[in-house]
């Protein structure tokens, strides 16, 4: 059996070493099944999310059922977690986020106090952003809802790296414009603690505005990298088992050379 063959194309040559060749072959394919894997993995992980996500959103508790010391920000079940709120909004202590932008527009970011009716506790709803910042002095698109009401929101919790400054609130003119919630400041203006946590009202909710805020991001990015990773270090593979055994480089470098 002969090992070794050669090839010409026009100025290009190749020798080929067979049993090399099914080396490299085999190595390529293998890291290209990884690459397929990690990609499949991805999938997987995005279907069964959006399968959890659907199901948390049709079986929402209520939010006075979270018990008090799951309550903090390393707590990562509280993430997008989606609870169900019974009560009515407190649209006279409407609070504008400054600076929230939709399509292009700036605007504002609408978050009005929400009072439960099994314990009277404030809850802070993001309903959503409306406009109204140009032209100057222009009122803000409220569009209050009143009365009591049933609606399924998800629990907002900030990335660690959030910042957030001391407010200086007046006290004295509602609806109050601040950059950020500080809920300390809030609860103080408000007279009476408000829940630690933003809940941002889901789709088609009665008091809902528009939902301007990025959609959930499946956490895929270590299982692409993966993939990108493998086939890189395939396509590595063949490009020096190519150079290696023709003279591939010797044309690439001919121009630079004459």
């Amino acid at each position: 059996m002969q090992l070794h063959s050669e090839f010409r194309i026009k100025a290009f040559h190749i020798r080929v070493n067979w049993l090399l060749a099914v080396c490299v072959l085999m190595t390529c394919a293998a890291l290209m099944r990884l690459s397929l894997w990690q990609l499949d993995r991805a999938a997987e992980k995005v279907s069964a999310q959006q399968a959890l996500e659907i199901h948390s959103r049709n079986n929402a508790e209520p939010l006075e059922g979270i018990p008090a010391g799951h309550l903090h920000p390393s707590n990562t079940e509280l993430i997008n977690r989606h609870v169900s709120l019974e009560g009515g909004f407190v649209n006279q202590r409407t609070i504008l986020l400054i600076g929230e932008f939709f399509d292009g527009k700036i605007g504002y970011g609408v978050v009005t106090p929400f009072r439960l009716d099994s314990n009277s506790q404030l809850v802070l709803v993001h309903r959503g952003w409306t406009t109204g910042v140009l032209p100057v002095n222009t009122p803000p698109d409220l569009r209050p809802y009143e009365g009591p009401v049933e609606v399924t929101a998800q629990i907002y919790v900030p990335p660690e790296e959030a910042r957030i400054d001391p407010s200086q609130i007046d006290p004295n003119e509602w609806p109050l414009r601040i950059r950020r919630l500080d809920f300390d400041a809030i609860a103080d203006v408000l007279g009476e603690p408000v829940f630690p946590f933003e809940v941002r009202l889901t789709a088609q909710q009665p008091g809902g505005l528009v939902r301007h805020w990025p959609a959930v991001n499946y956490d895929v990015n270590q299982n692409l990298s993966y993939a990108v990773q493998w086939l890189a270090l395939a396509l590595l593979v063949l490009l020096v088992s190519v150079l290696a055994s023709s003279n591939l480089w010797s044309l690439i470098k001919a121009p630079e050379s004459e």
